[in-house]
């Protein structure tokens, strides 16, 4: 699947293995998409195991432009980063979130966080 002027960065895995990790964090994290093919921006949502997911289904994952992750404290923030290193995805780390990239413009460059 690809989408006109765009290049895809992550892939089903990646996305699974971030799934993963948050499902294992205790504290609060909260996160939102945008949907490259509806431009939808989901809402704020705290709940990993059942949302993020749709309906248990990797097919949802196709889709995600960007994922954007907030965190409650520093501490968490800093723990989110060091679990995005490990699984090692495209994405840069702002001033109070941190965005992981599923797709970005062709001739664009990202780092890896």
């Amino acid at each position: 699947m690809g989408f006109a002027g765009y290049q895809s960065l992550m892939n089903d895995t990646k996305w699974e293995e971030i799934w993963l990790a948050m499902i294992d964090i205790p504290e609060l994290i909260y996160w939102r998409t945008k949907d490259i093919d509806t431009k939808y921006i989901s809402h704020w949502d705290a709940e990993w195991f059942y949302h993020f997911k749709l309906n248990g289904n990797r097919e949802s994952y196709k889709t995600i432009e960007w994922l954007e992750i907030k965190a409650e404290s520093e501490e968490i923030k800093n723990k989110v980063i060091k679990m995005l290193k490990e699984i090692h995805v495209p994405g840069e780390v702002l001033s109070d979130t941190i965005k992981v990239y599923g797709y970005i413009k062709e001739d664009s460059f990202i780092d890896y966080i």
